[in-house]
């Protein structure tokens, strides 16, 4: 019961969105000392969640001075692979937390502690809690230089300002007036949906593009709409800042029925568990389908997002063959309040003739609200209980150790498990086996597969087909930037380039003269590296040994001989 009442609150709290007078302005600067220019907003509509915090441009190189926002101690520090890259995660004496991401690196103090777990742990991610006394940090401190380590797409600085419930909140909102924007929101594309199988738009039961027509000031109109039932809208949209060129999402919608508000969506505040549920917040269908994310200005049953303001009947528009002739209204607006609007002339039509929007049902069906088991040949799958967002009648195709499970356009909220039988393999080839995800195009990615007796078995958030595949061939490793018994005196790093081409690289293992050294990885070049500055090679003469490993266990060894003075 209480903690029915705890997230009863917090669900309340979430949907008041935030209070301005509680938002401390001019307490954090600006984390560099160049002009802030954004390549991404906050709030975007990225794949599966929105983006948390600002991209702030870099120049496009690396190794800007990063400074602290304000003055506290660095809480957290966390290295990986992907996600975020290196971060390091700010506590202030407020509250709030501050985030930088995709570092290149730290600042001395800073690096030394990481190196130091680094080698007592002998591994590259890592993730640390500094006590409050350990780094703390003044504001406009050096704690970091600016990269693109991660999943990052290109060199920027991800910059955050969390709550004291660790929500990411919109920078903007803090007071960094310095990010100029003259420009309205841009508007691509207008559509219109029948949102159940008697409602139709202009004679479709379907989704349906709506022209717009631009007026002399820049705003949209478009012809009257003839409507019957419930209809909802989206729409494409989004910013350009001035002094950048990139696209950017916008801040907020609101939409008018007649002139009263009937919606309102604005970016200002969103939880971590929440942010899957863009998928419904966008069309997933039209986004799988078109790479281009439609925005819906209704909300669908099951949906809590607290990005949601006022709505009345959930911004859907039901009209009957006794409505007389309405006026519906988008306003698109970005934070600095540059605004765009369309308006859409409603018109009853009711139309008898036209055929009810069709169901495909199939001996497959599966509930949001409970969990459902299919079981076929050798492959059994479990959907869980709220894994789909309604009631969905699957396509499943299994052939053999291949399962068609469904359409990649429908979105998941929760992962599924689907599992395979291999008792007709013998343990020797079963342990050179993994499942994998076969794309459109033909080819295909290992996925996390758990083996237990038999049985393999994995967990996706995403519908698609998936296949067992058998790896046999060990990775590869290349020296970049070196040959054998090279003399290495000069070099600042050590290089290598690692891959492999079934199941993926799993783990690696660096050692001269038999001692630990670690080893950067970067996915995205597949570039190990080594910096010389760690100290730890000193010898003249150094024996390097370099073991990777797949993720079904075949091992590559790659040993060579250089010489260095220090």
């Amino acid at each position: 019961m209480r903690f029915l009442l705890v997230f009863g609150m917090f669900m309340l709290f979430t949907r008041l969105g935030v209070a301005q007078e509680d938002i401390p302005k001019n307490y954090f600067k600006k984390p560099l000392d160049i002009p802030l220019l954004l390549s991404g907003t906050f709030g975007e509509l990225r794949p599966n969640h929105f983006h948390s915090g600002l991209d702030i441009k870099t120049k496009g190189v690396v190794g800007l001075p990063v400074m602290a926002s304000a003055e506290g101690y660095v809480g957290r520090i966390k290295i990986q692979h992907g996600g975020y890259g290196k971060a390091l995660y700010v506590y202030h004496p407020n509250g709030f937390q501050t985030v930088y991401a995709h570092l290149n690196n730290f600042s001395p103090k800073i690096e030394a502690m990481v190196k130091k777990a680094q080698y007592k742990k002998e591994a590259y991610e890592i993730e640390l809690f500094p006590s409050e006394s350990e780094l703390k940090v003044k504001q406009n401190e050096v704690i970091a230089y600016s990269g693109n380590s991660g999943s990052s797409g290109g060199p920027h600085l991800h910059f955050e300002i969390r709550d004291f419930n660790s929500r990411p909140m919109n920078p903007l909102l803090f007071g960094f007036d310095e990010i100029k924007d003259s420009k309205k929101p841009q508007v691509f594309a207008l559509h219109a949906y029948p949102l159940d199988r008697f409602s139709h738009v202009n004679g479709s039961t379907e989704r349906l593009q709506i022209k717009l027509i631009q007026r002399p000031d820049g705003s949209y109109r478009t012809d009257p709409l003839r409507v019957f039932g419930k209809i909802g809208f989206g729409i494409d949209a989004y910013d350009i800042l001035d002094l950048a060129y990139n696209k950017n999402g916008v801040y907020s919608i609101k939409t008018l029925l007649n002139g009263k508000p009937i919606f309102e969506n604005r970016f200002d505040k969103f939880s971590f568990y929440e942010t899957r549920h863009i998928n419904q917040l966008i069309d997933f269908e039209y986004y799988t389908n078109e790479k281009r994310k439609i925005h819906k200005l209704f909300i669908e049953p099951n949906n809590p997002l607290s990005v949601y303001q006022d709505h009345y009947n959930q911004g859907i528009i039901s009209v009957d063959k006794d409505h007389l002739d309405q006026k519906y209204e988008i306003q698109v607006s970005d934070f600095k309040g540059n605004s765009q609007s369309i308006s859409i002339p409603i018109t009853t039509e009711v139309n008898e003739e036209l055929k009810p929007k069709q169901i495909n049902e199939t001996e497959y069906l599966a509930k949001a609200n409970s969990a459902s088991v299919f079981e076929e040949g050798k492959i059994d799958i479990y959907i869980p209980k709220n894994a789909l967002y309604k009631d969905k009648y699957l396509d499943i195709e299994i052939e053999g150790l291949m399962v068609k499970l469904h359409e990649p356009s429908t979105p998941l909220h929760k992962s599924v498990t689907i599992g395979f039988n291999v008792s007709q393999y013998n343990q020797e080839d079963q342990e050179r086996l993994y499942i994998g995800s076969v794309t459109p195009w033909g080819s295909h990615y290992y996925v996390n597969t758990i083996k237990k007796k038999n049985r393999f078995m994995t967990k996706t958030n995403k519908f698609g087909t998936y296949k067992l595949f058998e790896d046999t061939i060990a990775p590869s490793i290349t020296p970049k930037n070196f040959k054998n018994k090279q003399w290495l005196t000069n070099f600042r790093y050590l290089e290598l380039e690692i891959d492999d081409e079934g199941s993926g690289i799993e783990s690696y293992r660096a050692t001269v003269n038999g001692k630990f050294i670690l080893m950067e990885y970067d996915y995205k070049t597949k570039t190990l590296k080594h910096d010389f500055n760690d100290g730890i090679v000193s010898d003249t003469k150094n024996e390097l040994k370099v073991v990777v490993t797949d993720k079904v266990g075949n091992t590559a060894i790659f040993e060579a001989l250089f010489f260095r003075k220090n």
